[in-house]
């Protein structure tokens, strides 16, 4: 099992399939599955081509799915602000599984790892990798 630890903004997008690789290729298993996990209920993991036009697609179609004015009643339960974020992590999902064949993910060519940060600021994401 690894930790790793970024600094985010609201709504970036991170690139973090280097280092799913990295801790898959030094790891003792020459196939299996990976498995990425976002700790925390307001970050999510997926898929998607990681280019700046979808960076910022992503968000924006988000937004129209739960914009961050809108009303929630988490915002009332805790007296804060990020009930939309709560609903985008719950949408996008807080992990994934990859496969691996010789020690190389078997993702697609323009397919990377995510991490987005959907808090309304900046907040340290962790995230969890542990080999199946």
């Amino acid at each position: 099992m690894k930790v790793l630890e970024f600094e985010m903004d609201r709504d970036e997008i991170l690139d973090i399939t280097g280092h799913v690789q990295e801790f898959v290729r030094e790891s003792d298993k020459g196939e299996g599955a990976v498995l990425i996990f976002s700790v925390g209920s307001t970050g999510a993991v997926t898929t998607l081509e990681y280019e700046l036009g979808l960076s910022k697609d992503l968000p924006r179609v988000m937004d129209r799915i739960a914009p961050y004015s809108d009303h929630y009643d988490h915002h009332r339960t805790w007296n804060d602000d990020n009930g939309s974020s709560h609903v985008k992590s719950a949408i996008v999902g807080t992990s994934l599984i990859v496969p691996f064949s010789g020690r190389k993910l078997m993702l697609g060519t323009w397919q990377q790892i995510v991490l987005i940060n959907f808090d309304t600021g900046r907040r340290k994401r962790r995230v969890i990798l542990h080999v199946l």
